[in-house]
């Protein structure tokens, strides 16, 4: 059996603008955790993925250096295991996808889940968004990669992006390595200050880079009944904490008996919790530098261009592009 931290893991994030604590909880806490039981972690910021609904470059700039700055906060270390890059740095990506949306055919990409959805609720049918699974095909393949992080809801994603290395495979040879899917234990949905999933198109956010401040504000607006029972909006947000931080639950439960129809005590709990929690990264956060964010970046690219660069020689020279 091989030695599955020696094999190449890639996964990568859209700049998304300003991350909430379910952000953390649900993706960055389980990239963390990924970085630390695998020795190559090549993370990809993507933001030539993004370009499918952003049209404000003033806007991608700056979400490109926030979810940099977000990653670096958080605990991702680019000098030990991970190669943190752009996707737009290395040339690679667009050509490899251009030769795979050849091996594919128009009813094919048709299928796409990520495609009918988006379509379904009324984006633009642009053909970014068609060919994407092809860009996300060639980002995966492009690396020799291994294990493709994925949620259960995820694995379209990577069948499609086996199908078309397959299909490159019995044109031109065993050129292009085909990834395995690495599922990721499912965690469970951060509810948002009115109970719904926390997201930033509901508004019902707490940031995680916050100030104590907007933290409490955020968590005084929790929704909460006049049962004068539990608040379960506000305990299962602690909860997530509590079991993220390693405490006890029992612990949990103790306070919110022992505070039982105080909606405010028990508010002012979960802010102090919160903000113990927030305060580390965000005082790491403020003291990053957008010069050391461009250093990481330019030492990132330089890594993903060299190892890449095997990939699209293997390529080019199955296809005929290079000539003697």
């Amino acid at each position: 059996m091989s030695d599955s931290t020696k094999q190449r893991v890639l996964t990568g994030l859209q700049p998304s603008g300003t991350l909430h604590i379910g952000n953390y909880f649900g993706a960055l806490a389980p990239l963390l955790a990924l970085t630390k039981e695998h020795d190559d972690v090549f993370l990809m910021v993507a933001d030539y993925h993004a370009l499918t609904t952003v049209r404000d470059g003033v806007q991608l700039r700056e979400h490109i250096m926030n979810i940099v700055r977000d990653y670096l906060a958080a605990g991702i270390d680019p000098n030990r295991r991970v190669t943190l890059f752009r996707q737009s740095d290395n040339p690679d990506h667009m050509e490899l996808a251009w030769v795979l949306n050849c091996m594919v055919t128009v009813p094919f990409l048709m299928q796409a889940h990520s495609y009918k959805d988006k379509v379904a609720k009324g984006l633009e049918a642009n053909a970014g968004l068609f060919t994407y699974p092809m860009l996300m095909a060639a980002d995966i393949a492009l690396y020799d990669t291994d294990l493709v992080p994925v949620g259960e809801d995820q694995r379209q994603h990577l069948e499609y992006t086996r199908e078309a290395i397959a299909k490159f495979n019995n044109a031109y040879g065993e050129v292009l390595k085909e990834p395995k899917e690495l599922i990721q234990k499912t965690v469970g949905v951060v509810p948002g200050t009115d109970g719904q999933k926390m997201s930033k198109s509901y508004k019902n956010t707490i940031p995680l880079f916050g100030t104590r401040e907007e933290i409490e504000k955020a968590v005084l607006s929790i929704v909460t009944d006049s049962s004068g029972e539990r608040p379960e909006h506000v305990y299962a947000i602690h909860k997530v904490v509590y079991e993220h931080t390693g405490k006890d639950l029992s612990s949990l439960d103790a306070l919110y008996e022992e505070h039982k129809g105080k909606y405010k005590a028990l508010k002012d709990a979960l802010t102090e919790d919160l903000d113990a929690f927030v305060a580390p990264m965000r005082d790491k956060r403020a003291s990053i530098s957008d010069e050391y964010i461009l250093e990481v970046l330019a030492t990132g690219a330089a890594k993903a261009r060299a190892a890449s660069a095997s990939t699209m020689s293997r390529v080019r020279t199955a296809i005929g592009i290079s000539l003697p």
